[in-house]
């Protein structure tokens, strides 16, 4: 469930930047590449960095001490930021983002909750709405730990085979 902090201005301004090594994304451009997937629908997609690099436009630890950082980002000055796990009710995790601004002090916090969702749901799901699943992959980067879909819809060809992320 997406928190309404995502629409601060000031969040939005710096969030990819906090994040910005988003090299466990190459595999899945990767595959959309091998499959010439023309359409790929990415489940919990964030602030969309994988769709800007489909497009070409590239730019378990939850704990602060494990996610704690500075960083600095031109035109802002330093942030700093830390995630920390709130609340494990499965299939539901829940966990708070914090970052504080050094040039005036201000803190702003983004609490999410996360839906793990089981292999068969998604696969029940993903027939439910017209499609094929050909095969069902570890992450590569998450082995054991999350799946990625190759679902295709029928009525459309081999280069609309869908690329799905299901964390």
């Amino acid at each position: 469930m997406a928190d309404d902090c995502f629409g601060h201005p000031r969040l939005a301004a710096v969030y990819d930047q906090l994040d910005p090594d988003r090299s466990d994304l190459d595999v899945y451009l990767r595959r959309a590449q091998e499959l010439r997937a023309r359409q790929v629908l990415d489940i919990g997609c964030g602030t969309g960095v994988f769709a800007l690099l489909l497009a070409g436009r590239a730019w378990e630890a939850w704990t602060r001490e494990h996610s704690y950082r500075v960083t600095q980002i031109p035109g802002t000055g330093s942030v700093e930021s830390w995630v920390q796990l709130i609340d494990v009710s499965r299939p539901l995790v829940s966990f708070r983002w914090t970052y504080i601004f050094a040039a005036d002090g201000q803190v702003l916090t983004s609490d999410s909750t996360l839906r793990f969702r089981e292999r068969d749901e998604v696969e029940t799901d993903l027939v439910a709405r017209g499609y094929v699943v050909r095969d069902v992959r570890d992450a590569p980067d998450r082995p054991g730990r999350e799946f990625v879909f190759l679902a295709q819809r029928p009525d459309l060809g081999v280069q609309d085979t869908q690329a799905v992320d299901e964390s």
